[in-house]
């Protein structure tokens, strides 16, 4: 039977702003993949990220690449043939599991060889700002169990974490640096992550030169970001990250997700399961991880202003996995 692709570009406000070290952001765009066959429709959804060098255009034009194949009845393993890791082949890739489990009146997480999807606590994410304004963010967002607390590097991060923790006393706090500390002040910045009893810091240093992180203790579990994809590069990682947070967009997809994952287990990393600024749709195939990792930061949704019809359910910090109607 025939099949047609669809590629739309969206855009979806958050409410208010959105900041991390390399800068702030008041929308999310996003790149969305339909796939019909007869009465079925897959759909995915990814975002570019220009920190991996992608764009809308850019995305949008990889994806075009293998329309001719899909269209053909092309598989993922084939799809994974020819598009690399990234947005594009996460879009397709996910549309591509919906639209296998409507034909097939199965769950996706069913062939995914996964018993049951259980609700899951997510990580709510306090900009970075202001230590003063940071903690005021914390102080409401106080009653959610699990903070995750963009930083930047410099001088004011040590009085950043300190506000949020006053703020909010009984959070369990991650931090995210996106690769904005330095090794030479590593050290200060660590100490002052231990003074607020956090958890984990995810990616203190750029990609290209975190190799230091071999030599200096690691008095809080290290979690890799920006400095793992895929499966390819893994075991390279052990001594330096103790964790790696596995993001569909940065995989290219739930296929190798799933398959990094395990092997993070495997060569005993922690997992977290993150995402990118994205709606429901781009969350709902990471519910697929949620019940391997240690960690779960899939509170995107929460940030926007409007989520898509027939969006997750979110009931406070847990959210439940996806109605049919929505993915899978």
């Amino acid at each position: 039977m025939k099949r047609s692709l669809t590629i739309a570009v969206e855009s979806w406000p958050v409410a208010g702003a959105f900041t991390i070290a390399r800068g702030s952001r008041t929308e999310a765009v996003v790149v969305t993949a339909t796939i019909e066959e007869g009465s079925a429709r897959g759909r995915g959804e990814c975002t570019p990220y220009p920190r991996y060098g992608e764009s809308v255009e850019s995305v949008t034009a990889a994806m075009e690449t293998a329309r001719l194949l899909l269209e053909r009845g092309g598989s993922r393993q084939e799809l994974a043939a020819v598009l690399p890791p990234g947005a594009a082949r996460n879009a397709l890739d996910c549309a591509l599991w919906d639209l296998e489990a409507k034909t097939a009146g199965i769950p996706a997480h069913v062939l995914a060889g996964i018993d049951r999807v259980r609700p899951a606590t997510t990580a709510f994410t306090i900009s970075l700002g202001a230590p003063e304004a940071m903690a005021e963010a914390a102080r409401r967002a106080a009653e959610r169990p699990i903070l995750k607390v963009k930083l930047g590097g410099g001088a004011e991060d040590a009085a950043r974490i300190a506000a949020v923790r006053a703020a909010a006393p009984d959070a369990t706090l991650l931090v995210d640096a996106n690769e904005g500390w330095r090794p030479d002040d590593l050290a200060r910045q660590i100490a002052a992550c231990v003074a607020a009893g956090v958890e984990v810091i995810e990616q203190p240093l750029p990609a290209d030169d975190d190799a230091v992180l071999a030599d200096i203790p690691h008095p809080i579990p290290i979690c890799a970001d920006e400095s793992v994809h895929g499966v390819h590069g893994l075991a390279s990682l052990a001594g330096r990250y103790d964790a790696v947070n596995v993001k569909l967009d940065k995989t290219g997809g739930l296929t190798e997700a799933l398959e990094l994952s395990a092997q993070a287990r495997e060569l005993g990393f922690g997992v977290m399961v993150g995402c990118m600024l994205g709606t429901s749709l781009a969350m709902a195939p990471a519910m697929l991880l949620t019940g391997g990792a240690r960690f779960v930061d899939l509170d995107a949704p929460l940030l926007l202003a409007r989520d898509r019809e027939d969006g997750l359910r979110y009931e406070g910090s847990v959210v439940y996995p996806p109605s049919a109607a929505l993915w899978g």
